[in-house]
C-alpha cells in the first residue's frame, strides 16, 4: 500500500494509521536499544543520551495518540503480524548495525518517519473521502506528529553538528 495514492476509506485510513504506529514503535525500540548500548564513553556525553531518551518518550506519545485515532475509526483492525510485515518491506531496509554511529541511524529513523507523515497529509489532503473521524482534527493531529519528527531531525542534526 502506497502512502502516494489518495485515501479512500476508514479501512485504508486505519491500515495506514497502523502503519505509523508500527514505525513509532521501531523508533522507540531502536533509540532505547541504542541508549542501552552507549559505552562508557558515549554515555558521558549527555546530549546524545538526552536525544535516544526523548526520541524514545516521544515516539511512545505519538504512538498513543495514532492509536486513539484507530480507535475512533468504524474499521476493522488489520492483525500487527501484517502491518509489521508490511512495514519491514517499506521502511526496513536498514537495522541499527548497518550504521557506524548511533545519530545515523537515529536521523534517518527520524526522516523516515517524518516522510511518512507527510505523505499521509498530503494523500488526506487529496482525498475527498468522508471519514470516520473528523478530517481537519485528523490532519491536525498528523500536522503535530509531523512537525515533531521535523524537529527531532533538527535536533539529532545539531548533536551530530556539535560531535564534530
Amino acid at each position: 500500500m502506497s502512502v502516494g495514492q489518495q485515501v479512500s476509506s476508514d479501512h485504508q485510513l486505519a491500515r495506514l494509521l497502523q502503519i505509523g504506529i508500527v514505525l513509532e514503535e521501531v523508533v522507540e525500540a531502536r533509540s532505547y536499544q541504542h541508549y542501552q548500548s552507549l559505552d562508557a564513553e558515549a554515555a558521558s556525553d549527555e546530549a546524545v543520551g538526552e536525544l535516544l531518551e526523548h526520541a524514545a518518550a516521544e515516539s511512545a506519545e505519538h504512538r498513543e495518540r495514532l492509536e486513539a485515532l484507530v480507535d475512533e475509526l468504524d474499521a476493522e483492525s488489520i492483525p500487527f503480524d501484517d502491518i509489521e510485515a508490511l512495514v519491514e518491506a517499506q521502511y526496513g531496509n536498514t537495522k541499527p548495525e548497518d550504521f557506524d554511529d548511533v545519530l545515523y541511524d537515529q536521523l534517518c529513523n527520524e526522516e523516515t518517519a517524518y516522510k511518512f507523515y507527510d505523505d499521509l497529509i498530503g494523500a488526506l489532503r487529496a482525498s475527498q473521502t468522508t471519514f470516520g473521524i473528523d478530517r481537519d482534527r485528523l490532519i491536525d493531529v498528523l500536522v503535530e506528529i509531523r512537525e515533531e519528527e521535523a524537529e527531532g531531525v533538527e535536533a539529532v542534526t545539531n548533536v551530530m553538528n556539535d560531535r564534530q
